[in-house]
């Protein structure tokens, strides 16, 4: 498709597949000066290394700043070339999580000059669900008028997110899931001592599945609370969880939350097979209702998870309430 590529590239599929990978490894593969017959780019070149050094000056990678801050702290590739589209943030807030309409004029320089190579220029943006309103409509005006030999690819798990009127400028690429043997054969060549749990833990999703997470002691201490026979102290446990933050524990939980209702309905758990007995014993006389309200507590719980108030009380309140719906059952 090289000789007939759109203008822009609208990449989705569910979280945790590698989408973001894919893309960054065909902008490069495209800038690439000296690609295989595969398309697969070469690694040797000047334009490959410029890429894999996050320095290439024919490509932008806009994302919002708090990701931008987490990939230099990360010291990760091509990551870098946040810096100039996202910015340093100001001292006086906090960073943002969405991808802000100056982010988008900026590129504004980007088009006017010159390719660097001779070849294209590429603005891979990720998530795209988080342009806000005004960032969206600014590249919507581009994507109507596009920059002569620019590629835009939007990265997202989230299609519905952006609106019709960008989507409708963007040649869609949909990803499927990989079947579950696929994904667990892969895992075990990662290096994965239980690809079948890890693969459920991260519900399905192969890149986190395979990623060590810093939080995972903290969630084996906090699922061995929740299966317990005797739910622990929920304030001491909150406490014990302090270090993982809201986001996570409201994560957790909801997906503990999900297995007791599917259990309860006489279905199989997704997230805890190694809890399968003790959800099976816990479902069996919940009140269905109940969990389903606690269930929506949570996913309402969730929006505001990354600045609450007061983040101990936060999780305490949620612990206390699972609490009442286990020590409430019928």
């Amino acid at each position: 498709m090289r000789s007939r590529l759109p203008h822009a590239i609208l990449l989705c599929g569910p979280p945790g597949l590698g989408k973001r990978r894919l893309a960054e490894h065909f902008a490069q593969s495209l800038l690439c000066e000296n690609a295989g017959n595969d398309g697969n780019p070469c690694g040797t070149c000047p334009a490959c290394r410029w890429f894999e050094e996050g320095n290439h000056p024919d490509f932008r990678l806009v994302v919002p700043e708090i990701l931008a801050i987490e990939a230099a702290m990360a010291g990760s590739g091509a990551e870098g070339t946040a810096d100039d589209d996202a910015g340093a943030p100001k001292a006086s807030r906090a960073p943002s999580k969405s991808i802000r309409i100056d982010q988008i004029r900026d590129l504004e320089s980007f088009f006017q000059v010159g390719t660097h190579r001779g070849g294209r220029r590429i603005v891979l943006l990720y998530p795209a669900d988080r342009l806000n309103l005004e960032a969206a409509n600014t590249l919507l005006k581009v994507l109507e008028e596009p920059p002569a030999g620019t590629l835009f690819l939007l990265v997202t798990s989230r299609a519905h997110e952006l609106p019709a009127t960008v989507r409708s400028r963007c040649a869609r690429v949909d990803l499927a899931r990989p079947d579950t043997a696929t994904l667990q054969h892969w895992l075990a060549g990662q290096g994965v001592r239980d690809p079948v749990q890890a693969l459920a833990e991260a519900g399905g999703a192969p890149i986190p599945a395979a990623t060590d997470d810093p939080a995972a002691d903290i969630r084996a201490m906090l699922l061995a609370g929740l299966s317990a026979e005797r739910l622990p102290d929920p304030v001491a446990l909150a406490e014990k969880c302090e270090k993982a933050g809201p986001q996570n524990v409201c994560l957790w939980l909801a997906r503990w939350i999900s297995d007791l209702i599917a259990a309860n309905a006489g279905g199989g758990v997704r997230y805890h097979p190694q809890h399968g007995r003790r959800l099976a014993a816990l479902g069996a006389g919940i009140q269905a209702a109940a969990a389903h309200a606690y269930y929506r507590k949570l996913m309402r719980a969730r929006r505001t998870a990354d600045h609450p108030l007061n983040a101990r009380l936060f999780t305490e309140e949620l612990l206390i309430d699972y609490a009442r719906l286990v020590s409430a059952r019928s």
